[in-house]
């Protein structure tokens, strides 16, 4: 019963800044890390960041270093993904990806959401 669902994508200028939302809902008893993928035109899904429940710091592949920000709100069960200084190569559908248990006794399970547009262009 678990749902994963992205917010807050949409069209952004180059100099401009979105910062993107995923909620998750339904039974959820602890969710682990919290991960943001992406996928360009034409390519494979890719990896962009990941925030855990540790205090081991943030992860972010090299393309988005710098210029991404990944934070989560766990009191409401939120990912969110600050973009700024977006490039065109930016240009992806957006996914939220958040490993969560349901119960205290269960395994943790990765739950996907649908993805959310994000444009980057003048």
């Amino acid at each position: 019963q678990v749902k994963i669902m992205e917010s807050k994508g949409g069209l952004v200028r180059p100099g401009g800044s979105l910062r993107l939302a995923c909620v998750a809902s339904g039974v959820i008893q602890a969710i682990s890390t919290m991960r943001w993928y992406r996928q360009c035109p034409g390519r494979e899904r890719e990896w962009v960041a990941t925030i855990s429940d540790i205090d081991s710091g943030p992860l972010y592949a090299e393309s988005v270093k710098g210029r991404f920000t990944i934070a989560r709100r766990n009191v409401a069960n939120i990912l969110d993904l600050q973009i700024d200084s977006p490039k065109p190569e930016d240009t992806a559908v957006y996914y939220c990806v958040m490993t969560i248990r349901q119960t205290a006794t269960s395994t943790y399970s990765d739950y996907w959401g649908q993805g959310i547009q994000v444009t980057v262009s003048p």
